[in-house]
């Protein structure tokens, strides 16, 4: 149980024994009980008597003082849990938790290798799905915060005990490979096809897109290219794979340097499935033609002009579009892969697209609601310093590679400037490629993600501030303090409790406390900057009981140190859920 709701319990019996004739059993998600803003006044407050007193017909400040009466009364005085409880203003009750139950709560949670945090009692599988660049072309600066956010949101549920299933929905399918496979097939020796780069099939893909434009022929060739791949054509298939294979290569070089891990199972995978998508749908009488094409017509979707807006599933030529693609690995995911959640990471654009496809998959009956949740996290752009989008000289979007490695050579060119001796060569290397990676993850995480945010490299590597050299400083400060007092707290907390005194202390260990309720509320939103913001509050109050409370050679030193232990392990996990590394010194 968390200290909120521990907090919430309390008051929920109380206003159970009190009221319960006049508002019946509130549930605690219904109570009105947050963090304290400022500890000086308490830990937790309830703000909800202003909204009883309408109901109860009393004066928010007496009802107030009724919930503190009862709540005292029933406490057990052999476990003190609350060292005050207040009443400020109209009505707001101020919970002050004892320094006694903090200590021991805070000790029991050292012992605990989840930190306090519990597991959802059943096995669920959540499906998400994110990143999803396209084949044959390069990961830009747009696939970063799908691919950060997304691993981010699998981390977290996979501690909560989730059977996440984290797929990779690239666009391998479609006309596009009709005309690269054609110009390859005219400019290029086939056998020699599996030696090109990436950044070939790119220049490749331009000057086919250019011919496919410019020039009926090849269109037409192109065009019965798809045919041919789509019919299982042997060489098409052939080099489609190659093409498929250059790019996953690329994809994972990415990937791996972001410790990354995703199934791919791209829009190919899907294709066998599209008639019969289009087949139920008619056999529900769901589909109407429109201009040729076929549309699912969804309540409350409207153009500009308040016109029914269609979800066109099948094209006037036949072919199929990311609407019937995405109905039929939805129907998948539920009916095959049985997942009680899926999650889609993808920008705020496409928001409507993905309420159509919902919409459409709940007429169609493909899954029931009240059994199944789907969400889509959506999220803003990534802007330059100057507030614009990414483009390089060349007018296009800049390479995620590119991006990615100017980090690392910017946290190796802040290192060098400090010119530590104890740091060789390949320590600088290694650290600065943490130290640039967790730099560009933390500083996306740390915005709510369904804002843009400006991609400024020099705040983004400042040991001062909400970034993640901050946090790792803290970390790494902690290690420092351990190896000078060369104390196990691994054994010394078998043998020893934490005993927060002062308010640095009471301070600090309250917020390691908070973590379990941050981790348990995750899944409700879905916002990484929830666990940033929590622990960079972690990392400042641990600076603070750093430099007012010394640990080594003092009376408290053992207690300390233990503290520091329950800091240095959430700092720890909670870094791991964001996808950061740790470093030991720094």
């Amino acid at each position: 149980m968390t200290l909120l709701e521990l907090v919430q319990n309390h008051c929920q019996q109380a206003l159970h024994l009190l009221f319960t004739s006049q508002i019946g059993h509130l549930y605690n998600n219904e109570l009105e009980i947050s963090v304290a803003t400022n500890s000086k006044f308490g830990h937790f407050q309830f703000n909800g008597a202003m909204k009883l007193s309408k109901i109860l017909g009393q004066a928010p400040r007496a009802i107030a003082e009724q919930i503190r009466g009862q709540i005292l009364a029933q406490q057990d005085p052999s476990v003190i849990i609350f060292a005050d409880i207040n009443i400020a203003g109209p009505g707001f009750i101020n919970f002050v938790l004892h320094p006694e139950f903090l200590s021991q709560q805070i000790t029991q949670q050292l012992l605990d290798p989840r930190h306090g945090c519990s597991k959802i009692a059943e096995f669920k599988r959540v499906v998400v799905d994110f990143s999803s660049p396209n084949i044959a072309k390069e990961m830009h600066v747009g696939h970063l915060r799908s691919t950060i956010i997304g691993d981010c949101i699998a981390r977290i549920l996979e501690f909560t005990g989730y059977d996440v299933l984290r797929l990779n929905h690239v666009g391998d399918w479609g006309t596009q490979f009709g005309m690269l496979i054609t110009y390859l097939k005219q400019n290029y020796d086939i056998s020699q096809i599996n030696n090109l780069s990436l950044t070939d099939l790119v220049n490749a893909y331009k000057q086919a897109k250019l011919t496919f434009d410019a020039n009926p022929e090849f269109k037409q060739q192109a065009q019965l290219a798809v045919v041919a791949l789509q019919q299982g054509d042997q060489e098409s298939y052939s080099i489609w794979q190659t093409i498929c294979a250059i790019s996953r290569s690329a994809f994972q070089e990415i990937y791996s340097l972001l410790d990354i891990n995703l199934l791919e199972r791209g829009e190919s995978f899907y294709n066998p499935m599209l008639p019969a998508i289009i087949a139920d749908l008619e056999q529900q009488n769901l589909i109407t033609i429109s201009d040729g094409a076929k549309c699912v017509y969804l309540d409350g979707f409207t153009n500009r002009d308040n016109d029914p807006l269609p979800l066109i599933v099948q094209k006037s030529d036949g072919g199929y579009n990311y609407a019937t693609t995405d109905l039929a690995a939805l129907k998948q995911r539920v009916n095959l892969e049985h997942a009680a959640w899926v999650i889609y990471v993808t920008d705020a654009g496409q928001a409507q697209h993905f309420s159509m496809v919902f919409a459409a998959a709940r007429k169609a009956g493909f899954y029931d609601e009240n059994i199944v949740r789907i969400d889509h996290v959506p999220f803003g752009l990534v802007l330059r310093a100057d507030g614009k989008k990414f483009k390089t000289r060349e007018g296009e979007t800049e390479k995620l590679i590119d991006l990615l490695q100017s980090a690392i050579n910017k946290a190796a060119e802040i290192l060098q400037q400090r010119n530590n001796p104890e740091f060789t060569p390949e320590d600088i290397t290694h650290m600065a490629k943490t130290l640039g990676l967790n730099a560009i993850k933390y500083a996306d995480l740390a915005n709510n993600r369904v804002s843009d945010y400006m991609f400024n490299l020099d705040r983004m590597l400042q040991f001062e501030g909400n970034t993640a050299a901050f946090l790792g400083y803290a970390y790494v400060r902690i290690q420092s303090i351990k190896r000078k007092i060369n104390l196990d707290p691994t054994q010394l907390v078998l043998t020893e409790q934490i005993k927060l005194q002062t308010p640095e202390e009471i301070d600090l260990g309250l917020q390691v406390l908070q973590f379990p309720s941050v981790i348990a509320n995750f899944s409700k939103e879905l916002l990484p900057n929830r666990l940033t913001d929590y622990l960079y509050n972690l990392a400042e109050k641990f600076h603070t009981f750093f430099h007012n409370c010394r640990v080594e050679g003092v009376a408290e030193q053992n207690s300390r140190l233990l503290l520091c232990e329950a800091v240095s392990r959430v700092l720890a996990q909670g870094l791991e859920l964001l996808g950061l590394k740790l470093l030991q010194r720094m």
